[in-house]
This record gives C-alpha cells, sequence and structure tokens, in this order.
C-alpha cells in the first residue's frame, strides 16, 4: 500500500490530518534550511567582526571594519547603538555608562530576536506532530471497526486499509517531530554560543565607551 493509496481511502478527517502533517513538514525543514544557513553564517560573521574591531586603531576604524565583515548585521547594531545621541528624552537621562546600558541591551535584544527565529515554530511542530499523527491513528481504527461493524462481518479486505492508514499516521507523526526537535536542539546550543560572545562584546564596549 503506498501513500496515494492511503489518501484516496481515507475520509475527510483522514485527509485533513495527513495535510497538516504534510504542511507542518513543509515550514520545520524550510525553518531548518535558512536557519542553518543564516546560524552558519551569523558564527563566522560574529568572530570575524569583533576580531577585526578590536585590531582596530580607534572606534571609527573599528566600527568600517565590523560593518565590512557583519553581513548578518549582528555585531555592527551594537556598535551603531553606542553612536547615536539620546537627545533630549528619558533615553538621556543618567550618566554615559547608563545610557550604554539602555542602547546596548535595546539593540542586543533586536539582534537576538533574530537569531531565535523559528525556534518556536520547530518546538511547536517538534511537540504536536506525534499527537497529530496519533490522532490519525485513532481516526483510522475508529475507521476500521466501523467498517466491520456495517459489514456484519470480519473481512480484512475491509480492515486493512484503514488499518494500514492508521499505522503510516502514527509513522508520519514521528517523522514531521523528531527532525524538528533535532533541529531545535542543535540551533539552540549554536544560539546560545552566539548570544554568548555578542552579550560579551556588549559588556566590553560598553566599558570602552561609557569613558568616552
Amino acid at each position: 500500500m503506498n501513500l496515494q493509496q492511503v489518501f484516496s481511502q481515507s475520509d475527510a478527517i483522514g485527509k485533513l490530518v495527513a495535510i497538516l502533517l504534510l504542511v507542518m513538514s513543509i515550514a520545520s525543514w524550510v525553518v531548518i534550511l535558512y536557519k542553518g544557513w543564516l546560524l552558519r553564517r551569523a558564527s563566522g560573521n560574529v568572530a570575524s567582526s569583533v576580531a577585526a574591531f578590536w585590531q582596530a586603531s580607534n572606534l571609527e576604524e573599528g566600527a568600517a571594519r565590523a560593518r565590512e565583515l557583519d553581513q548578518g548585521a549582528l555585531v555592527s547594531p551594537l556598535i551603531e547603538a553606542t553612536q547615536k545621541p539620546a537627545g533630549g528624552t528619558l533615553a538621556a537621562a543618567g550618566d554615559r555608562a547608563q545610557q550604554l546600558t539602555r542602547v546596548l541591551r535595546d539593540a542586543l535584544h533586536g539582534v537576538l530576536h533574530r537569531l531565535h527565529f523559528g525556534q518556536v515554530l520547530l518546538a511547536t511542530i517538534g511537540s504536536t506532530a506525534p499527537f497529530v499523527g496519533l490522532l490519525g491513528t485513532v481516526w483510522g481504527i475508529y475507521h476500521a471497526l466501523t467498517g466491520i461493524s456495517g459489514s456484519g462481518q470480519i473481512s480484512i479486505d475491509k480492515i486493512s486499509g484503514p488499518v494500514g492508514e492508521a499505522l503510516i499516521m502514527t509513522a508520519a507523526g514521528l517523522a514531521v517531530a523528531i527532525p524538528a526537535v533535532l533541529a531545535y536542539n542543535w540551533f539552540g546550543r549554536i544560539v546560545g554560543r552566539i548570544e554568548a560572545d555578542l552579550e560579551g562584546f556588549a559588556r566590553d564596549l560598553r566599558e570602552l565607551t561609557s569613558h568616552g
């Protein structure tokens, strides 16, 4: 029995479950491929941008060097935040160190928001896909039992399709969930490492510019 036969033998709810699993699988793989490329580039860019910044002779030169290498715009927003005047607003309240703490915190939150893109989706798919597959399994068994009840006799032909559908739905739910869970954990470690590097750079940058 192939997937086309299973889908054709399903009723409306079975088809809905199969389509939902397909959509979840496509969404998770789009996020996995895009975020894998994004984090691979980000890991190298952050290290090279920070190194180029500290090798410069002054802040302006460091900002220019970091901007050239920072293709993912992860380091340069932190540097640019320290160069923007606060103006006559509450953001200008307090001493220079307090102002820098606020602007760097806001800039860091914006950068980390981009790094965490897709994590919620992967976690949601990883935790719900098995239950969606289980729903298809339960409904397939129910479909088989109602088929037996309607025919008045037990027949392999009448129950093989729904039972096969039920088993395939279980496997499909796991096949959708497992890559999402693995990617979520893997990306989480990479994001955590980049986040630690950016937070360390933000602290060093605050110390450097607080006395300017």
